[in-house]
């Protein structure tokens, strides 16, 4: 007994110790690519946003969560900078539109981001691509064009943050701003109207990460520089965080690795408990015949008797028959004598044309004392009788 206790003991002790160890070890860096003005991860956009007011100090910063024609419909934006940053900015036709009309009024826009949507990029005819480093090499130098802005010496930046450059570019409508040691176009500046669009192929280089070097300071105040100043800077959160109206519980589990791993074993382990169940209980289900229906049959099987025998004359006293009985149990009408009276009540009932009723009624006066009915006949009293019940009351 006493063994048990000291094992007990010990087990718990050596559990407590792990679990402390476990939670006070320094977590790992987390190098995901966020590009959310809220997180202090490496590619996170925490430093640059609360840096925007030092870069524009007469500006008003304000977050937007709509897509680009949503936030820029029907708006009169004067004096304003626009910035889309995010590893894939996605730009439609008319985004674009309202992009234009709102740089051509004088306002500026700047995209930073390693993919542009295809239609961005056949309406700018650009093309991204991206040199091919070694992991434990620096990335390659780049610089800035404008003597003002341009270094004596390129800024070099690690794990590849300035690696992206544009394989083509229209130079009749393009003006670069920035190269790499190799003369590719790392920077680039369309002119619209009285504005301007600017192109950035690696906004990584806006992130925490480069803005906590010198250099990656240096290169990003420069960089933002060339948008003149403004009085309000639209930051666009919807490539980043999706559209603010779609907002839902799963965009949280999703956002995390470890929510979405139980999320997805949850699903999992939920279908793999619903097929072991079909399984166990389905049984076969027997096939029901449903019931014929034989009153079309029997119809059919009348109506051939009546065609053979050719008997029109008791086809016609039948159908009379039957009118006479409905105008007496939709009206209550007496119907012994097929009469003026018993005409005009019926008009007034039913709601039916006069003539129509007085054809009806001399047709079945006519037909009740004939010895003999031909076939045009009996279709007439059938017509006449047809039209009646589709325009009475």
């Amino acid at each position: 007994m006493k063994g048990l206790r000291l094992y007990l003991i010990g087990t718990a002790l050596v559990t407590l110790v792990y679990l402390t160890a476990q939670y006070y070890k320094p977590k790992p860096t987390d190098w995901t690519p966020t590009y959310l003005k809220e997180d202090k991860v490496p590619f996170g956009l925490f430093i640059l946003y609360q840096e925007l007011t030092a870069i524009f100090p007469e500006a008003t910063v304000k977050t937007t969560r709509l897509p680009v024609y949503n936030t820029l419909k029907d708006k009169n934006f004067e004096n304003t900078n626009y910035l889309l940053i995010n590893g894939d900015v996605k730009i439609d036709e008319y985004d674009f539109k309202e992009l234009a009309k709102y740089m051509n009024k004088g306002n500026h826009v700047l995209i930073a981001a390693f993919q542009l949507s295809d239609f961005l990029q056949d309406t700018l005819n650009i093309q991204l691509n991206s040199v091919l480093n070694p992991p434990n090499k620096k990335g390659t130098p780049i610089n800035f064009v404008n003597p003002a802005a341009k270094t004596a010496r390129d800024y070099v930046f690690e794990r590849g943050l300035s690696d992206q450059y544009f394989s083509k570019l229209d130079t009749g409508r393009a003006l670069a701003l920035g190269r790499n040691n190799k003369g590719d176009v790392t920077f680039v500046k369309y002119p619209f109207g009285k504005g301007a669009l600017y192109i950035l192929p690696n906004p990584q280089l806006l992130c925490n990460y480069s803005l906590l070097h010198k250099d990656g300071l240096d290169y990003a105040s420069k960089l933002l520089s060339h948008l003149p100043a403004a009085k309000t800077i639209i930051f666009d959160e919807n490539n980043a965080k999706g559209n603010a109206e779609e907002a839902s519980v799963l965009r949280v589990f999703l956002k995390h690795t470890p929510l979405s791993w139980a999320y997805y074993l949850a699903l999992a382990g939920l279908l793999v408990f619903v097929l072991f169940e079909m399984k166990r209980r389905q049984r076969i289900i027997p096939v029901v015949e449903p019931l014929k229906n034989t009153s079309v049959d029997f119809v059919k099987v009348v109506g051939k008797v009546y065609y053979q025998q050719r008997d029109n004359g008791d086809i016609a006293r039948k159908k009379i028959s039957y009118f006479l009985e409905h105008l007496r149990s939709a009206y209550h009408l007496k119907t012994t004598q097929l009469d003026d009276e018993l005409l005009a009540a019926v008009v007034l009932r039913s709601g039916v044309e006069q003539e129509l009723v007085q054809q009806l009624f001399k047709l079945m006066n006519q037909l009740d004392k004939a010895a003999f009915i031909s076939d045009e006949q009996l279709i007439a009293l059938n017509k006449t009788i047809e039209k009646f019940y589709k325009q009475a009351q």
